[in-house]
């Protein structure tokens, strides 16, 4: 079906329902929609969603899963046949290749965007599938990583809020008592993907990145020496051994570490509903007693860029070149509109709102989202768990989202860098002494000259 798009086609859009868009585009009976959340209670969770989106407007829609390893080979070949599905949920990772390849519509995705409302997005999930025609493809969710750290504690001895280096230092300083108490717990293992993800985190924080719009680019020295030797700091104040995300959560739940850098699937063990991962603080495992002492940041900054980042994993709905256009559109505007609070409860706990809220209350969603279930042997609303300046923080992270390469189109390139584990290597040879920072950086930035 070929869509002959008008000057006033996204003005429609956004003055038409879902049911309007229906009439024109049920000439299709059945669109294709891949999906990658493939777990059993989640797909059902899409399944219902799809079924509703049918009884609104007449165009059913086959949900099919694909497992996300798999996802990058079959939409080439998908594409190569002439028989891509016509919508895909897909992470961050695709959307620009994408694009550049010819499998996404991002003129389509970017009707979707203008009709629903661009100031009803988190800014960062945007900007990182922004392309010249406009977005490669519609965010669905996200989660950023945070610092989980001892609210109680740091209240207890005037401490600000560890979101910069310097607040995390001076925490260090006031809080570091082994074995009783790690001011930090650090990510050590180099082989381990969580010592690559907490570390392009601190990069970020200080505006530091391996990669520019023609690929490789040096690390600036001065930054990058700043956050080796920050990260040390954090090293030398953790427990000695290898380091990853298990200890951190244990000694965290244990309350024996002040501060930890996890993701937001800590946030229903924090609060006891988990038993195989209980906080262990206390004799009672279903106690939300540690999560009413913890705090979280997701925007963290460092001396050199004070404006901070955050490090985000954002997932998009991509409107292929082979859809039909118009019933894809229906589709993906309803799973973010009507039935956005049905796309998110497929996981809340993982699935932040990047859609605040619409033209008539700007926090609909985020409101919606926090009465979610979250949880597996218990279950309870992130917001009967957590005080609504704690998820103003949590969603807010997707402001400011960030990932290297993604804003100069070599998001391939940095992950490329970052899957060598080249700077895992050297910061862990640089914290054991074997060089000096200035010596790393120099080395750093041979060995990742090489990567392509």
């Amino acid at each position: 079906m070929t869509t002959i798009r008008t000057p006033g086609r996204v003005a429609l859009m956004a003055a038409a329902s879902v049911l309007a868009l229906s009439t024109a585009a049920s000439a299709q009976e059945t669109i294709r929609f891949w999906t990658t959340e493939e777990q059993p209670e989640r797909l059902e969770r899409q399944e219902a969603m799809a079924a509703d989106f049918t009884a609104e407007t007449g165009i059913s829609v086959e949900v099919i899963p694909v497992t996300e390893s798999d996802l990058g080979t079959r939409a080439t070949a998908a594409f190569a046949a002439g028989d891509l599905p016509d919508v895909i949920y897909h992470t961050l990772q695709y959307a620009l290749p994408w694009y550049d390849a010819g499998i996404l519509d991002a003129e389509a995705a970017s009707e979707v965007v203008e009709s629903l409302g661009t100031d009803t997005f988190a800014p960062g999930a945007l900007a990182m599938a922004a392309v010249d025609e406009g977005w490669a493809s519609v965010p669905v969710d996200g989660w950023t990583q945070m610092i989980v750290y001892r609210a109680d504690l740091f209240e207890e001895n005037g401490l600000e809020p560890p979101n910069s280096y310097a607040n995390v230092l001076a925490a260090i300083e006031a809080l570091h008592n082994p074995p009783e108490m790690f001011g930090f717990v650090a990510a050590t293992k180099v082989d381990e993907n969580f010592m690559s993800q907490v570390l392009e985190h601190v990069f970020l924080a200080n505006g530091v990145s391996p990669v520019g719009p023609d690929g490789f680019q040096p690390l600036e020295m001065g930054p990058t020496v700043e956050v080796l030797e920050f990260y040390k700091a954090i090293v030398d104040a953790s427990p000695e051994g290898e380091l990853f995300w298990q200890q951190s959560r244990e000694l965290y739940f244990a309350g024996r570490a002040a501060m930890i850098i996890w993701s937001p699937f800590i946030l229903d063990e924090l609060a006891g509903l988990r038993d195989s991962a209980p906080p262990t603080i206390n004799e009672d495992p279903t106690s939300r007693d540690l999560a009413e002492r913890t705090g979280i940041v997701t925007n963290f900054a460092g001396p050199s860029n004070p404006d901070g980042a955050a490090w985000a994993d954002i997932r998009y709905f991509g409107i292929t070149a082979d859809a039909d256009t118009e019933a894809a559109q229906a589709f993906v505007e309803y799973s973010m509109s009507d039935g956005y609070t049905a796309t998110l409860a497929i996981a809340p706990e993982g699935k932040f709102p990047v859609r605040r809220g619409d033209g008539e209350n700007p926090s609909a969603f985020t409101e919606a989202w926090a009465q979610l279930d979250v949880g597996v042997d218990r279950r309870a609303p992130m917001g009967d768990l957590y005080a609504a300046e704690m998820i103003d923080e949590i969603v807010g992270g997707l402001d400011v989202a960030q990932r290297w390469g993604v804003a100069e189109g070599q998001l391939a390139l940095a992950s490329n860098m970052i899957n060598s584990q080249v700077i895992n290597r050297l910061v862990r040879e640089y914290m054991d002494g074997v060089r000096s920072a200035e010596e790393t950086v120099d080395l750093m930035n041979e060995e990742l000259a090489a990567i392509e």
